[in-house]
């Protein structure tokens, strides 16, 4: 295998578009301490690539695990799967996940000395949350509830912690500005669950989409997608956000064409550009939720 051949693997490993869960709480949960005139780059950086490390390392464990279990076949769609298709050995997937995991947990020892210690308690809870997604006796990916929990524990439990390490304080407003970023990452997660829910059926999970069945579950993902867009209005009523909020309705166009094409297609090959589109769906409107804090820093409504 050629450098350029190691370097496409070592991508494919990350799982690149999913690193969208991970990066876009960080910015929204510093955005809000930007709003409110807080911002330390160290502890922001720190943040973010400890999030985004926790991230691929739980990419890897769902691989490493789903191999193991039989799951993982040369069938398989989406760009996870470098066991079955490049050969990778599993250990050496499982040694890399427990490498990012240790360098998150440095980085954490910093961000917890410049704050507080009660940081590691709520480290240690997302960590738990990482590797019982896919490993242990009970997965959480093989049960209805782990949208759920990943979509928490990534979504309003990251911008929280991003927020507190700049400010010292959890805001009634931060928690509700998180609600939607939470909405977003468990779409994605939902959204890969009825791409693979026949494959998921025979490996013997349990996911909201399968018990659900297809139709259901695309009018969840429809329903979670329409919550995010009227939660953030609702926000926005009550002056919880500024009107510069209403810039994350320009993603309204890719919401719709991701929808459309969870409800025309069935086929996982032709539904992997749905779950990617979700993604940058997340990026997009995290993005601009950010944009729109910072501006209204200098630019009140």
């Amino acid at each position: 295998m050629n450098f350029r051949q190691r370097i496409g693997v070592a991508w494919r490993l990350l799982r690149p578009f999913t690193l969208t869960a991970s990066i876009v709480p960080v910015l929204v949960g510093s955005g809000l301490a930007v709003n409110r005139r807080h911002f330390h780059f160290g502890l922001f950086f720190s943040f973010l690539i400890a999030s985004i490390l926790i991230q691929a390392a739980t990419n890897m464990f769902n691989e490493y695990f789903d191999y193991k279990r039989g799951l993982d076949t040369k069938e398989m769609v989406g760009i996870a799967g470098t066991i079955v298709h490049d050969g990778i050995s599993p250990g050496k997937v499982l040694l890399t996940a427990w490498t990012f995991i240790a360098i998150s947990v440095v980085l954490g020892v910093y961000i917890c000395v410049s704050t507080t210690w009660w940081i590691a308690v709520v480290g240690i809870a997302c960590l738990a949350v990482a590797y019982f997604y896919s490993g242990g006796p009970k997965p959480l990916a093989y049960t209805p509830f782990g949208e759920l929990a990943a979509s928490i524990a990534m979504g309003p439990v990251i911008v929280l912690l991003a927020y507190y390490i700049q400010t010292s304080q959890v805001t009634g407003r931060a928690i509700f500005v998180s609600i939607p970023i939470g909405l977003l990452i468990g779409a994605i997660l939902l959204g890969n669950n009825i791409r693979d829910m026949d494959q998921d059926k025979l490996g013997g999970r349990r996911t909201v989409a399968i018990l659900l069945g297809r139709q259901w579950g695309r009018v969840l993902f429809a329903s979670v997608f329409a919550l995010t867009y009227v939660v953030v209005l609702a926000l926005i009523a009550a002056q919880v956000l500024t009107p510069w909020a209403l810039v994350v309705l320009l993603t309204v166009p890719t919401a719709t064409y991701v929808t459309k094409l969870f409800f025309r297609f069935s086929e996982p090959s032709k539904l992997h550009p749905a779950v990617k589109g979700t993604a940058v769906l997340l990026f997009r409107f995290g993005t601009l939720m950010f944009a729109a804090l910072v501006v209204g820093v200098w630019l009140p409504l």
